[in-house]
């Protein structure tokens, strides 16, 4: 019984220093939940709580800047090799007009926006052709491609789904749909049997392949 006052008085003591429960559970041998019990018959200051959540603030920013540069050292050895790799596919001509294609209406990785996976948005099924076909030999296979539809709300949408269904030989039920509303004051040209949309490609599980698209761009620039 002694024992176990003194290790609350510990416990408390080292709370009223600032000190995390996982600082103070390496020093003091119990349960999370016997130390917030201790803690909670134990009403701390306003100035305690304040150096608890400075300290705990502190080591988030410390985390996250870790994880920061973890991830732009990453990003820049993924590029880097990219590089490399530009050099020797920059004759290939389906490797180079797959990369501008994707330079031109692909997403890419911003400082604001990272971990950005790649996808390709276009209303022209020639272009989409071509990146398909760039994509499978160079970036990634069948099953990792997702589809999604962008249409005016007062579209066919039937007629939409059926085009870029046949085109590139998707099942309808993959084929995600996304609506824009329509202003009434605005008078569309692309409307009636012909408008098919908007057509997203997007490849699952590619953040680093979009860096290393970023280096093959940076490749192109360097040795076209």
């Amino acid at each position: 019984m002694i024992k176990k006052i003194e290790l609350r008085e510990k416990a408390i003591a080292l709370r009223k220093k600032g000190v995390t429960y996982t600082g103070i559970m390496d020093k003091v041998p119990v349960a999370k939940s016997t130390l917030a019990l201790w803690f909670k018959e134990t009403k701390l200051s306003t100035p305690q709580y304040q150096r608890i959540t400075e300290k705990r603030i502190a080591a988030m920013k410390r985390g996250w800047n870790t994880v920061r540069q973890n991830r732009i050292q990453k990003t820049k050895k993924i590029e880097k090799e990219g590089i490399k790799e530009a050099k020797m596919l920059i004759n290939n001509r389906l490797w180079l007009a797959g990369v501008l294609l994707y330079w031109a209406e692909g997403s890419k990785e911003k400082s604001w926006r990272t971990g950005e996976m790649m996808n390709f948005s276009n209303m022209d099924p020639k272009m989409h052709a071509i990146f398909i076909k760039w994509a499978l030999k160079y970036i990634c296979s069948k099953d990792q491609l997702y589809y999604e539809l962008y249409l005016h709300e007062n579209s066919n949408i039937e007629i939409a789904k059926n085009f870029w269904c046949r085109k590139f030989n998707i099942d309808p039920s993959m084929l995600k749909l996304y609506f824009k509303k329509d202003k009434k004051q605005l008078l569309r040209k692309n409307n009636g049997n012909n408008y098919f949309g908007l057509l997203r490609i997007g490849i699952r599980r590619s953040v680093d392949l979009n860096r290393k698209i970023a280096g093959w761009i940076k490749g192109v620039v360097r040795y076209i």
